[in-house]
């Protein structure tokens, strides 16, 4: 049974889009988005879209502080959003979970995974892995207040510059990670290089990698056909009956 909402520790309302999949069956993916980006993403719809085909039912979060969801931007860091993750799969009691994160929400599931064994199964795309780095090259010189990649709705703010510098990086939780694992990147990727997850595969004992080759960050045009066919017939794998 779904739940009516989703609410976080902080009693935000987390808006969600739920995709069925085989009546009765109790596999769901929880899909996570980036860095100020939101739930309904080209990419992800296409996600869930195959996954539906196949069967398998779908969820796609918005973080508080982005998109619907409640909750303040400024309030929208790492750590939140882990414990975010932890109250969706608190409400999705009773379903075999398991998670797919774009960019941020990579280091998210991963993070979550590292500390919580209900996510049977954990794809991690283009994921930032050097927090510290990412926040230094990407908004170094933003001042809290300034747009992030010139969003209306995304100001930057110091909560999210601590929180990412004080996690430096994830490559430390990677061992911790038991579920099955698998990272996708693509070789044009202009946001987070393909090197956070040559070192994350390194890092981690679990990990599978899967190299897109022209394809950029957000998987647009061409590279979301790449995408759902290096991630679904991989997450098909790990939901077969033992």
């Amino acid at each position: 049974m779904l739940p009516d909402e989703i609410r976080n520790g902080h009693g935000e309302r987390l808006a969600c889009t739920w995709v069925p999949g085989r009546p009765g069956a109790r596999d769901m993916v929880v899909i996570g988005h980036g860095v100020t980006s939101d739930k309904d993403r080209p990419w992800s719809e296409a996600l869930s879209t195959r996954l539906a085909a196949a069967g398998v039912a779908s969820v796609r979060i918005a973080f508080s502080g982005n998109g619907a969801s409640e909750g303040r931007f400024v309030d929208s860091t790492i750590t939140k959003e882990v414990a975010d993750l932890g109250s969706v799969l608190d409400a999705l009691e009773g379903h075999r979970l398991s998670y797919v994160g774009h960019s941020m929400g990579g280091a998210v599931g991963a993070l979550r995974a590292a500390q919580d064994d209900r996510i049977h199964a954990l794809v991690s795309l283009a994921a930032v892995t050097h927090t510290a780095e990412f926040v230094q090259r990407m908004f170094g010189q933003l001042s809290p207040g300034d747009l992030m990649l010139d969003k209306p709705d995304c100001p930057f703010g110091l909560a999210l510059r601590e929180d990412l510098l004080a996690i430096e990086s994830i490559t430390p939780n990677a061992a911790a990670i038991k579920a099955p694992w698998l990272l996708v990147h693509g070789t044009q990727d202009e946001v987070v290089p393909l090197q956070h997850s040559h070192d994350l595969h390194a890092a981690a004992n679990t990990t599978e990698l899967a190299i897109l080759e022209n394809v950029d960050h957000s998987f647009t045009g061409t590279g979301q056909a790449p995408l759902v066919e290096a991630v679904v017939p991989w997450l098909l794998r790990q939901l077969e009956p033992a």
